[in-house]
C-alpha cells in the first residue's frame, strides 16, 4: 500500500451525531422531526435515483443558503416555531473538534513515505485549510469538483491526483456506502468506527511505523 485517502467529517473530526445533538439542543430543534426529515433525505441521497438537497449541497449544484432555507422550512423548534435558516450549517457543525490521534497517524504515515489525500463530501462547512498543506498530497472536496461520494468519478479523480492505482490505496470513511464504492474500484476500505481501531488497521497494513 502506498497511500491513505481519508474522509474528514466523522474521521478527522468528532462524530457528526455528537455535533448534531449539541446543535439540536442549542437551537431547541424538535429532534424527532429532524431525524425523520434527514433519514428520508440521506436515504434518497445514497440509495435513490435523481437528486435531493443533500446531493445538490454535496456536489455544489445547490447553494448553501438554499439548502439552509429548504432544511429550515422542514424543521420545527420544540415549541412548534420556525427554525432560523441563515447560518444553519455553521451552527450544525459548530461542535466539531479535531481527533488528534488521527491527525498524528496521518503525519506519521506521511513522514514514513506514504502519500495522503483528503476526500470529503462538503456540506458548505469550513475546513481547517491551514492544516492541509503539511498533511495531504491531494485535497478533494466534493462541492469544489462537482462530484460527490459514492460516485466512482470522485475516487478516480483522487487517484489521478495521487498518481496511483486503486490497488495501491486504502480509503477511510465512516459511511459504508462510500467504503463499498471505493472497494468496487479496487481500493482497500476501512470503515471507521473509532481512532484506535482504524490506526490498528493502518499499522497492520504497514502504513504506520
Amino acid at each position: 500500500m502506498k497511500a491513505v485517502i481519508t474522509d474528514w467529517g466523522g474521521v478527522l473530526t468528532s462524530p457528526l451525531a455528537d455535533a448534531v445533538a449539541r446543535w439540536i439542543d442549542a437551537d431547541r430543534i424538535d429532534a424527532g422531526h429532524y431525524k425523520n426529515v434527514m433519514r428520508a433525505w440521506v436515504k434518497q441521497a445514497y440509495d435513490g435515483g435523481g437528486t435531493n438537497p443533500i446531493h445538490g449541497l454535496e456536489d455544489g449544484s445547490l447553494p448553501v443558503a438554499e439548502f439552509e432555507r429548504r432544511l429550515a422550512a422542514e424543521l420545527l423548534t420544540v415549541d412548534g416555531g420556525p427554525v432560523e435558516a441563515p447560518g444553519l450549517i455553521a451552527r450544525m457543525f459548530a461542535a466539531f473538534s479535531p481527533v488528534e490521534p488521527m491527525y498524528d497517524a496521518l503525519r506519521a504515515a506521511r513522514a514514513a513515505g506514504t502519500r495522503t489525500a483528503l476526500l470529503s463530501n462538503s456540506w458548505g462547512n469550513e475546513y481547517p485549510h491551514d492544516l492541509f498543506a503539511d498533511l495531504f498530497d491531494a485535497v478533494v472536496i466534493s462541492a469544489e469538483v462537482g462530484m460527490r461520494k459514492p460516485d466512482e468519478r470522485i475516487f478516480r479523480h483522487a487517484l489521478d491526483l495521487l498518481g496511483l492505482d486503486a490497488a495501491d490505496c486504502v480509503f477511510i470513511d465512516d459511511i459504508e456506502h462510500n467504503i463499498r464504492a471505493a472497494e468496487a474500484l479496487g481500493i482497500r476500505g476501512i470503515l471507521h468506527t473509532d481512532p484506535d481501531t482504524t490506526i490498528a488497521e493502518l499499522r497492520g497494513m504497514e502504513l504506520l511505523p
